[in-house]
């Protein structure tokens, strides 16, 4: 082809300058718009899931967590993560408040009064509806929000999950356990949660409809909170899982190992010992832990599948430590001491992850510690969304996560005012740095562990560190008064309990 092309005058070298400009600020806008979206948020609860649980944070343990482990290696686990309570109640008011159960009187699970020497404190058993939880802040900023499975934060329907800022609501409602029906098995007989084929299994159940959530709402910012009933009692698998794990167990001559050894008996007039479980063989709580390792990994399966990864923060973590001293003790936590219900790091402990694929190069561990009322401003934090107004106790890891040192907190409490249904003792502690103190409730004893040393506190040092006990018992008296911690009452017979 031949011709002349018309000569550009000084005028349509502009025209065409500002339009090449123009059509280059659009593209850079649209990108720079994909690239602002507000993530979405998936988060993952497990139910009495111990810190040893896991292949990341064990790998000796018996059980098999693959597509967690691989959610750990592709994001930040943090190896001093902590409940802030516990059980199960006050640690999922934390998640959902970023506030220490305390400020609420939140203190035990939702019914839990057993006394013991002496009654216990003061319990509410409900989260408070003028609480801001985190679904209605995300709300306030056009999320949709979905919860699916364990509720326990409410006595009836006004307190459940749609009157706490979740559009959709599968499965939460007042109680703590699969209790309805064939309880981890369809029919569920839960008011929230349509039956399934005859024998679906939950987990799966609650995965599924997390996933078709995510589907609807895969164009828009969303919060989809999976609380799993998973692994709590009643002990429950697939039979093909719990055979595959009593072949295992057998084949690795666990069943012939001694499985126990004796813990500190709390409760009076008990007329058996207290024991630990101190070996992880039960394979029906092996089944439970690969059925809710299966959901994680069928939800990570649809992120992935509609290509949602790289806008997607997915959290995980625990409400308390392993069952290991009742109810079946299925699982062991060790070497940390104790379990659910024990203010030991058994039992507060957590598996503790976060990937944040907005952060580039995401640090891979992190052994600051840190607590589940971090959450709520962690995650508002990596939205791109202001602190909430209201106070809160938890602390922005986003720091953490993009390979800060440390963050601006000298301590992390606990109050339990409680005797647990595991045979835990009431009781406080505060850790700061690799130092632990625990008080007792009773008759206000305190202990003394160093946890980089003695990770199973069967070494208390506090005679021999004096002023460290009288700073970091002040610390913790002073912390008591600001959360308006309420204690143990005396019974009528006249007997009265420690006051701090």
């Amino acid at each position: 082809m031949t011709g002349t092309f018309p000569k550009l005058t000084d005028a349509r070298l502009r025209t065409a300058a500002f339009f090449a400009i123009a059509i280059t600020l659009s593209a850079d806008f649209a990108l720079h718009a994909e690239s602002a979206r507000q993530p979405n948020i998936v988060f993952f609860l497990v139910d009495d899931l111990g810190y040893r649980d896991i292949g990341a944070n064990n790998a000796e343990t018996f059980y098999e967590t693959p597509n967690v482990d691989r959610l750990a290696a592709s994001g930040t686990n943090f190896t001093n993560g902590y409940a802030a309570n516990p059980v199960c109640s006050p640690t999922r008011y934390s998640i959902l408040t970023g506030r220490y159960p305390t400020r609420a009187g939140t203190t035990n699970f939702f019914s839990g009064t057993r006394g013991g020497r002496f009654k216990p404190a003061p319990l509410n058993d409900r989260m408070p509806l003028q609480d801001v939880t985190l679904a209605e802040a995300l709300k306030e900023h056009g999320y949709h929000t979905f919860f699916a499975g364990k509720w326990h934060l409410g006595p009836d329907e006004s307190f459940w999950p749609e009157h706490q800022g979740f559009d959709v609501n599968r499965g939460g409602f007042s109680r703590g356990g699969p209790y309805g029906g064939k309880r981890y098995f369809s029919p569920y007989g839960n008011p929230r949660l349509t039956d399934g084929p005859d024998g679906e299994h939950l987990p799966i159940r609650l995965a599924r409809e997390t996933s078709d959530f995510i589907r609807q709402h895969r164009g828009e910012p969303f919060f989809a909170y999976l609380a799993f009933y998973s692994v709590h009692t009643p002990l429950m698998g697939p039979k093909e899982l719990v055979d595959k794990y009593t072949e295992k167990a057998k084949r690795l001559g666990l069943t012939e190992q001694e499985a126990f050894a004796p813990e500190e008996q709390v409760w009076p007039d008990a007329k058996q010992e207290r024991k630990v479980r101190t070996l992880q063989a039960h394979a029906t709580y092996a089944a439970m832990v690969e059925s809710m390792d299966t959901a994680v990994g069928n939800v990570l399966s649809t992120i992935k599948e509609l290509n949602l990864e790289n806008d997607t923060i997915v959290c995980f973590t625990s409400d308390n430590g392993g069952l290991s001293t009742s109810e079946g003790s299925p699982t062991s936590n060790l070497p940390l001491r104790g379990g659910k219900g024990w203010v030991y790091e058994g039992g507060i402990r957590e598996a503790y992850i976060i990937r944040a694929p907005m952060i580039k190069d995401q640090v891979a561990t992190c052994d600051t510690p840190v607590i589940s009322t971090d959450f709520y401003p962690t995650l508002l934090d990596l939205a791109g969304l202001p602190p909430r107004a209201e106070a809160v106790d938890g602390v922005s890891l986003k720091p953490l996560l993009d390979g800060q040192p440390s963050i601006d907190r000298d301590a992390l409490f606990w109050h339990y005012p409680h005797y647990s249904n595991q045979g835990g003792f009431p009781g406080g502690a505060v850790r700061m740095g690799d130092w632990k103190l625990v008080e007792r409730y009773e008759d206000g004893h305190v202990h003394l562990y160093n946890l980089r040393e003695d990770i199973g506190e069967r070494n208390d040092v506090a005679d021999r560190h004096p002023d460290r006990v009288k700073q970091m018992r002040n610390r913790l008296h002073a912390w008591y008064q600001d959360v308006d911690a309420k204690f143990l009452m005396p019974h009528k017979d006249g007997k009265t309990p420690w006051r701090p």
